[in-house]
């Protein structure tokens, strides 16, 4: 039998320095690592270069506390519950951070090549967009495209012309090399077995495309069980270093199969942190002082029950919709 993998919250958190390249699983309010964002404002990481295929309630959190110094994604915001996201739109204006615009597909194109170990990779999603107007080339304007640091691409894409069919040109996006990955996710066994429940998103290959992957497990199961239907696994336990287990580890968002979206929490998140100083207090009030068996109390036991996915339907009963 393999060695655990299995560590804390805290520990885990502890991976993650100052100054480091992270990407997170899910999409939008769904399978967010938020208990682990939390834990790194609470360790007060800084300088942090956020790289993600999409960005969402979790990202809010981090951005808000004054933990990342770089954004690249394509969107950011709560869906239903909020719209675009308030924090970075704040932080952008008082330029304390970098945002690096790419399309979701050029993103996604991004982890894809990361993942198999090329460099980059040709897409023609956003041609003809100010996506690639020089202008917009905000690392490289900042100088960071010199090399110094060699997860950073020196140019933010290229454009060749079709060298085997002399059909159209091609954009060339860059891998997205990151040094760790934080997926949510619903099982894992301590080997570091993955089954993911629902939609995986671009979860795989962001699990490959960095040098440290972490897994954020709903329950820890064990392997001889994933090992029955291995077609249902997701990703191997080669590609993760680490395994957390933490029920409701995803909360606000959701996690399919075990509970829904908190969108109250999350509208009311939106509302209050358009302000630094609205952020301050609900992190006072969330984050700061506890951990997550606090916070889950917190919560209480009515809410969670009332989130809980209905073992038949996937989803719950309970949670207006819309």
């Amino acid at each position: 039998m393999s060695e655990s993998k299995q560590i804390t919250m805290q520990q885990a958190a502890e991976i993650v320095k100052d100054g480091a390249m992270i990407s997170f699983s899910g999409f939008t309010i769904w399978r967010r690592p938020c208990a682990f964002v939390f834990e790194l404002i609470r360790q007060q990481k800084r300088r942090l270069h956020l790289i993600e295929v999409n960005s969402g309630p979790h990202s809010e959190f981090l951005i808000g506390g004054g933990c990342v110094s770089i954004w690249e994604s394509s969107w950011i915001g709560h869906e239903n519950y909020g719209k675009f996201g308030a924090n970075l739109t704040r932080k952008l204006k008082g330029g304390s951070i970098i945002c690096e615009d790419y399309s979701h597909f050029e993103m996604g194109f991004r982890f894809l090549a990361a993942s198999a170990g090329i460099p980059f990779i040709p897409t023609r999603t956003a041609m003809g967009t100010d996506i690639h107007n020089p202008h917009y080339d905000m690392l490289g304007r900042a100088g960071l495209r010199d090399g110094s640091n060699p997860k950073i691409p020196r140019k933010k894409y290229d454009v060749i012309d079709d060298p085997f069919f002399k059909g159209c040109q091609q954009v060339l996006v860059p891998a997205a090399k990151v040094d760790v990955a934080v997926l949510s996710v619903q099982q894992a066994s301590r080997d570091g077995t993955v089954r993911i429940g629902g939609q995986f998103f671009s979860d795989p290959e962001i699990a490959r495309a960095a040098e440290t992957t972490i897994v954020v497990a709903e329950e820890i199961v064990p392997e001889d069980y994933l090992r029955r239907e291995p077609r249902l696994n997701t990703i191997p336990n080669l590609v993760v270093d680490y395994v957390v287990e933490c029920p409701f580890g995803a909360h606000p968002t959701g996690v399919s199969g075990f509970y829904d979206a908190d969108g109250d929490f999350i509208r009311n998140f939106y509302m209050q942190t358009r302000t630094q100083e609205g952020f301050d207090e609900f992190a006072r009030e969330w984050i700061h002082g506890m951990d997550h068996r606090r916070y889950i109390e917190k919560l209480g036991a009515s809410r969670l029950i009332s989130l809980k996915a209905n073992s038949a339907l996937g989803f719950s009963s309970k949670v207006q919709k819309g």
